[in-house]
């Protein structure tokens, strides 16, 4: 049996599969996330072990016969370490935009985007501790060590300080072209090497389980544990997704549209993520929203209603987007505008607007912004000709059926229950186990396709026009 850890922004959730691939079982732990500052978004690295230990009791059930270990993660988070490996103060989040004037200046450096093959985002790692040198400067020159979020977790397993190619892409000191480190961009950050983990590919074996640590969690001592995964790359391995054709798109917290690469392609006037995969040899393509999901669990809130009576007062047909327009940026946007200063809003409001079209308009913003990022990848040379639906927000037909029709692909929902980052992690754990290679995973079955109908797609292209015209 193999484990996958997902260490997630709102909780850690663990997946157990058999030599088969089955799933055997899950736990989850919930996660709170302080916001001390308007766009300030840290966790405390502690509370990640400690919901990890809880998420792992979630399972229930014996785990002596657990033969490897993956790990998934949020990825960008700063993790600042003193010589002894303690924690010198909260993790900075990917969704934390303080450090927006310090990415600008090191994006202003041509070296950045022609090494990394990226805008550097201010919710990237390199920015956050150049925040730290300006605002925290005893802090930072403590720092001896700096981790990304699942490889704390990795340091508590295994004692070793070791990320992997996919996480490490999403720092801004990391040449993907490479797979190494760019002694450059460190040093234009005023960082060195001997600060950054160790590396390996995500489906090889990172460390091996600690004693101490596989006694107090049930789990035989000395087994590896994977180089893992950021979470979207765990996620696309979840999904059997290692190489060009069928991408991914993720309705989660955050919102992606992902599309695999036999070679490296950065297209950073895009604002494109162009990452390394989590197989060797393997690259992707990413555009990112920050607020996709987490826009409908926002409203709901707001409409004091729970996001399931929301929708049903929804009829189930993706027309063209209508008049009431919702901006999806809550926490700022990345793809493609690359500004942590955009916010949310409705807009075509009137006195007799209804909440089911203020529902409706949500949806739509997050779709349309969704589109925008498809359009994106075609730019930078890349796309996917059909998606695999994955996160919460993929359980609603609606929503996917929208999708379909303002991307113009076939969106596709996976028939299992388990494909996500977790069952991904537990994947790259059963590869590093066993030594497989990328043929040893598959794509799931699906069980629904929504697919485009030349009549909408139109008023779904429309619709982003007009949506783009207004925020301009």
């Amino acid at each position: 049996m193999f484990l996958g850890i997902d260490l997630g922004t709102s909780g850690v959730k663990v997946v157990l599969i058999d030599d088969a691939q089955r799933v055997a079982g899950t736990g989850h732990a919930a996660l709170t996330v302080a916001n001390p500052h308007p766009g300030w978004s840290e966790q405390i690295p502690q509370d990640w072990i400690a919901a990890t230990r809880r998420a792992i009791a979630d399972l229930g059930m014996p785990l002596n016969k657990v033969a490897g270990i993956g790990l998934s993660g949020q990825m960008h988070g700063a993790i600042c370490l003193d010589g002894n490996n303690r924690v010198l103060r909260p993790a900075i989040l990917w969704n934390d935009g303080r450090a927006s004037e310090e990415a600008a200046r090191l994006d202003g450096d041509p070296q950045f985007r022609k090494l990394t093959g990226n805008i550097v985002f201010a919710g990237f790692t390199a920015p956050k501790l150049v925040w730290m040198q300006n605002h925290e400067p005893d802090l930072f020159a403590q720092t001896r060590l700096v981790l990304l979020p699942k490889d704390y977790l990795r340091l508590w397993l295994t004692g070793e300080a070791i990320s992997d190619m996919s996480d490490a892409s999403g720092t801004a000191w990391f040449d993907p072209a490479k797979r190494d480190w760019s002694g450059d961009l460190l040093s234009a950050t005023g960082m060195e090497r001997s600060q950054m983990p160790a590396l390996a590919e995500g489906s090889e074996i990172a460390g091996y389980l600690r004693a101490d640590i596989a006694g107090e969690l049930g789990l035989p001592p000395g087994i590896p544990v994977a180089g893992g995964g950021g979470d979207n790359a765990a996620t696309a391995i979840g999904a059997g997704i290692t190489g060009p054709g069928v991408g991914l798109v993720s309705l989660g917290t955050s919102g992606v549209i992902f599309a695999a690469t036999d070679r490296f392609l950065p297209a950073p006037e895009t604002a494109v993520h162009a990452f390394c995969h989590a197989l060797p040899g393997q690259w992707h393509q990413m555009g990112v929203m920050l607020s996709a999901a987490a826009c409908l669990d926002w409203w709901a809130g707001i409409a004091d209603q729970p996001v399931g009576n929301l929708l049903a007062e929804l009829d189930d047909q993706p027309t063209p987007p209508g008049p009431i327009a919702f901006w999806p940026y809550l926490s700022g946007e990345r793809t493609p505008l690359n500004d942590p200063a955009q916010r949310a809003g409705f807009t075509g409001l009137s006195s007799g607007t209804t909440r089911p079209q203020m529902t409706r308009a949500v949806l739509e913003g997050v779709t349309l912004a969704l589109a925008e990022n498809m359009a994106a990848l075609r730019d930078a040379g890349g796309g996917a000709d059909s998606l695999i639906a994955m996160g919460g927000g993929a359980r609603s037909d609606l929503w996917l059926a929208m999708l379909a029709q303002a991307t113009g692909v076939p969106i596709l929902r996976p028939a299992g229950s388990e494909t996500g980052a977790g069952f991904g992690a537990a994947r790259l754990g059963l590869m590093a186990a066993l030594g497989a290679g990328a043929d040893a995973i598959s794509q799931p079955d699906i069980a629904a396709r929504f697919e485009p109908d030349p009549a909408l797609v139109s008023g779904w292209s429309e619709g982003l026009a007009r949506l783009q015209v207004q925020r301009a």
